[in-house]
């Protein structure tokens, strides 16, 4: 008896959740109890829900008190996923004193939940009254943007506040009115100071930035704060990835982690420094950041890295363009491998990493087969038009379209002004300006227009890509009529004899 009550007292134990559970009956009577709330619609049988409700789990707890986080099944309550426009799972918005703010957009790990939110709390910018709560708010872990006015009723102080609320999603923001703060601080009436993490703080840039300009503007304040916040070489994570990619970006990927080991971290993160130091004193144009390398798994596997053994950082560039460089050299201890890395990349002397399946040997099939490595000599031959399927080998819709696919290279095969292609995007880099967010996706790229090619959004019969290329073709389309039926072999004449 006392085994089956603790059994089920564990399982009662274990079925608790900080996580609130809304359904059709009590969403509406409940969503308003709460300033800020965060809500997950979901499906008890979608993968991707399995794989957020732990993070979901660990945030909540972390939040608890500050904001809430909630979950609505609409495999039961379909009528309020309904009204909310819930299209996809896991679909997750923010609720802000009963109505519907947003969709939330940020981190699906339990830190970038709590990060996103925790500046969602609350106002855009808090205020701070003594020394103490200052020197507690830019001990924080991540960068803070302090304003100091004199005058709570200044241009200046509604300037930066309204800056702060442009940018509560990703930056946080304190303001001050206290005179003992502004004197402290050397501020003569009105300023903007940028605090650095104190866990980056290092020998080769301020720990902190000023607000340089004259006048107090919306747009020049967050101008401000975005060529400032993340300094020299920050560390990247998946709350500020979003923020760092898209531009010239070198990373170093090692065992970063400022929570176990920062004078570890640091050692690391320093030696880039000093290298990526003399190269921006000389004028030249790159981003520099630090990542753990078991965060960051899937981007060392894009660059054919990996960063399973060893304590050494692996060095990687990926341009704005998508063009990728890997450091083949060993890191070393005083610098001069990155040195010559980036001396290279500067002097355009790296080749381009691409990752690639092997050229086939044999590409001879109605529909060519192409890779990243003759992605140029087929689809981007300038002479002509070309079709071309980004597919995923493991997708039910690739593998439907694929007799169609056949048919219609089939059909074209004797048209010398066309190509009917495929590629496998998961095992080959898809070049710019391609964008392939699901699978399949189909672009027709017309001859003497290799950069603007144009998404395919048309039926998936045969028929349908016939009569689309019969429109968008540069040169008449040159169709192979379907053979004439043969007669069986055992049809015989009749004899009108018999």
């Amino acid at each position: 008896m006392l085994r089956l009550i603790f059994l089920a007292a564990l399982a009662g134990f274990s079925q608790a959740s900080d996580v609130l559970d809304y359904t059709d009956d009590d969403f509406d009577s409940r969503i308003g109890d709460h300033d800020m709330v965060l809500v997950e619609f979901f499906a008890p049988w979608c993968g991707h829900c399995k794989r957020l409700a732990p993070e979901y789990e660990a945030a909540a707890t972390r939040l608890k008190g500050i904001v809430s986080l909630a979950k609505v099944d609409c495999t039961s309550s379909s009528n309020t996923c309904s009204k909310y426009g819930v299209s996809g799972y896991p679909t997750l918005k923010i609720f802000r004193d009963g109505e519907e703010a947003g969709p939330y957009d940020g981190p699906r790990t339990a830190d970038g939940i709590v990060s996103f939110l925790k500046k969602q709390a609350g106002p855009a910018s808090v205020e701070l009254k003594a020394d103490a709560e200052l020197a507690k708010y830019i001990g924080d872990h991540d960068a803070s943007v302090v304003g100091f006015f004199a005058d709570d009723k200044s241009t200046a102080q509604a300037e930066f506040l309204k800056a702060a609320s442009a940018l509560r999603d990703n930056y946080r923001f304190a303001h001050t009115n206290s005179e003992a703060l502004l004197q402290s601080h050397g501020i003569d009436g009105e300023g903007v100071v940028l605090f650095r993490p104190s866990r980056l703080n290092n020998k080769f840039e301020d720990s902190s930035v000023k607000y340089s300009e004259d006048k107090y503007a919306s747009n020049k304040i967050k101008k401000f704060i975005q060529d400032n916040i993340f300094g020299m070489c920050p560390h990247m994570t998946d709350d500020n990835k979003d923020q760092l990619k898209g531009k010239d970006l070198l990373v170093a990927y090692y065992d970063v982690d400022y929570e176990k080991n920062p004078k570890g971290s640091n050692y690391w993160r320093n030696r880039v420094m000093k290298v990526a130091k003399s190269f921006l004193d000389q004028g030249k144009k790159l981003n520099f950041a630090v990542a753990n390398k078991n965060a960051f798994g899937h981007d060392l596997s894009e660059f054919g890295l990996d960063g399973s053994s060893g304590e050494l950082p692996v060095v990687a560039i990926r341009t704005a363009k998508g063009d990728k460089f890997i450091m083949s050299e060993e890191f070393s201890r005083d610098g001069k491998a990155l040195e010559r890395f980036l001396q290279d990349y500067f002097d355009g002397k790296l080749k381009r990493y691409l990752k690639s399946e092997p050229i086939p040997e044999n590409n001879d099939g109605p529909v060519k087969v192409v890779v990243a490595e003759n992605f140029d000599s087929i689809v981007n031959d300038d002479s002509k038009d070309a079709l071309v399927e980004f597919y995923a080998p493991w997708c039910g819709h690739c593998k439907n379209l694929e007799p169609k696919f056949n048919e219609l290279g089939e059909k074209l095969a004797g048209d010398p002004n066309i190509v009917i292609a495929k590629m496998d995007a998961t095992a080959n880099d898809v070049p710019s300006p391609y964008e392939v967010s699901g699978f399949p996706t189909i672009f027709f790229v017309p001859a003497g227009r290799k950069m603007n090619p144009k998404k395919y959004e048309g039926g998936r019969e045969v028929s349908d890509f016939i009569s689309y290329l019969k429109r968008e073709a540069t040169n008449p389309l040159v169709v192979q009529e379907e053979s004439k039926k043969k007669k069986k072999k055992n049809d015989r004449p009749m004899n009108p004899e018999l």
